[in-house]
């Protein structure tokens, strides 16, 4: 029977007991390490002793002997004062003599000991923290300390997961409503991937965002829209438009074909604004814990868009702050199991560019290495004219790129249609040159290169 944790009594005995079963029990010692800091112990000596052990495991990859560790507390303690050279040697004397009495006890609560101390050290940081009002740091650090060794992923088995690689389900994706874009992608986004829409000012990110959604909900999903520069009450009738085919213009004199259209949908939709910078990926966490605590089923998130999130951990250049935001994203659509999109602005070279490349990412390119899917929409002026302008498959992890599709994009009735060149109504006289296909090929063929080029610890 487990025996009933007390956190009275991880004191002085709990913590030489636990120094020595690191010591003489090599498979717990190879368990606990993921979790314990040595700093978690209280005394110096005790901090000491298993960094040594930690220090050996890590050079020579194997548990260090008694007798080595006897070498090592011999020869290796002249960093430290006299005094604490004695408690460390007088201490290991004693591991030498006796046993731990209650073994079963110490395996069973040094993760909850781990626990206490982690959200001890985060409590003293946050004072520091919330005096900078650096508030969403604070949930972070507290966050990282009750999620500690809470992971039971042991990962995927080889062989023994065999029959999971290729099962659809494990992905689950989730349509685009774009028959040559899931073609591309095997039916969509898939779980834990983060797909990016870049696009210049004005090109139609938030648009494409909603489409993406509306075929979502449309398709029975649960779907979450965080709207980070257009209100809650805009965003919802771009959606009404999309799912009804009523024309953004007519939708009040329509108000009840909408709401009948949108009352047979088997999908939900939650839509979220925040003002632009006031929201980080905690927020966001945040907000999706509360959804879950209320049951709500969560299939897909849409963040309009991620360059307007606020970080949640400061640096000195803007393009970490944006690099760490998509990190967190993708974070985010592992831990709930679920396909994320957002969108990126892209820089000046992309406004009137002909197809837009990821060298016109904006600010930050690295977020191009996390992502999972990225596509492009490039329109000119006699596009937005003629509802045409042009996708391009950036990146793709799970199918080909380096793809332009001709598209067909109506504001008004937030249409958006990807088309074959040889159904294309309508074609952008952007795209008459021949040598178009040939200079996006040599674009890409140099991204690629830049790409393999870059260190891989970036």
């Amino acid at each position: 029977m487990t025996k009933e944790i007390d956190f009275s009594k991880y004191g002085k005995r709990f913590q030489e007991s636990l120094a020595q079963m690191i010591l003489d029990d090599r498979p717990f010692a190879d368990q606990i390490e993921e979790v314990l800091d040595t700093q978690f112990f209280e005394l110096k000596y005790l901090r000491v002793f298993v960094s040594k052990i930690y220090e050996y495991r890590k050079k020579y990859g194997v548990h260090p002997t008694k007798e080595i560790l006897a070498s090592i507390l011999r020869t290796e303690l002249e960093n430290h004062n006299e005094a604490v050279q004695k408690q460390v040697r007088d201490y290991f004397a004693r591991t030498l003599i006796k046993t731990v009495d209650d073994e079963e006890y110490i395996k069973e609560t040094s993760l909850d000991f781990c626990k206490k101390q982690k959200l001890k050290d985060a409590l003293m940081q946050s004072v520091d923290l919330i005096q900078n009002s650096s508030y969403d740091e604070v949930r972070k650090v507290i966050d990282d300390a009750l999620n500690l060794g809470t992971d039971n992923d042991f990962g995927h088995e080889f062989l023994k997961d065999f029959q999971l690689r290729y099962e659809l389900k494990a992905r689950n994706p989730v349509s685009t409503g774009w028959d040559k874009i899931d073609a591309l992608t095997k039916k969509g986004l898939g779980t834990g991937e983060l797909g990016v829409v870049i696009a210049p000012t004005g090109a139609g990110k938030s648009m494409v965002l909603a489409h993406l959604g509306a075929q979502a909900v449309k398709a029975g999903k649960n779907v979450i829209h965080y709207t980070l520069e257009l209100s809650e009450a805009v965003t919802g009738q771009r959606y009404d438009s999309c799912i009804s085919g009523i024309p953004l213009n007519s939708l009040f004199h329509q108000k009840e074909e909408v709401l009948e259209v949108i009352s047979d949908l088997q999908g939900s939709l939650v839509i979220k604004e925040y003002p632009t910078k006031t929201a980080s990926t905690n927020t966001i966490r945040t907000h999706l814990e509360k959804l879950k605590k209320r049951n709500h089923k969560i299939d897909m998130i849409l963040v309009d868009y991620a360059d307007l999130l606020r970080p949640v951990t400061h640096f000195k250049e803007k393009r970490n702050e944006l690099e760490s935001i998509y990190e967190n994203l993708r974070a985010i659509a592992q831990e709930y199991q679920c396909p994320v999109w957002t969108a990126s602005q892209t820089n000046r070279t992309g406004l009137n560019a002909e197809v837009v490349t990821m060298e016109s990412i904006s600010e930050a390119f690295n977020k191009c290495f996390v992502s999972d899917f990225i596509c492009s929409i490039s329109r000119t002026i006699k596009d937005k004219t003629a509802n045409t302008g042009r996708m391009f498959i950036a990146k793709n992890r799970n199918g080909p790129d380096g793809l332009v599709f001709p598209i067909f994009m109506d504001t008004n009735n937030v249409t958006i249609k990807v088309l074959a060149k040889v159904d294309t109504p309508v074609v952008s006289a952007a795209m008459q040159p021949g040598d178009l296909a040939d200079a996006l090929k040599e674009k890409y063929k140099q991204f690629r290169q830049a790409k393999r080029d870059m260190p891989t610890n970036m």
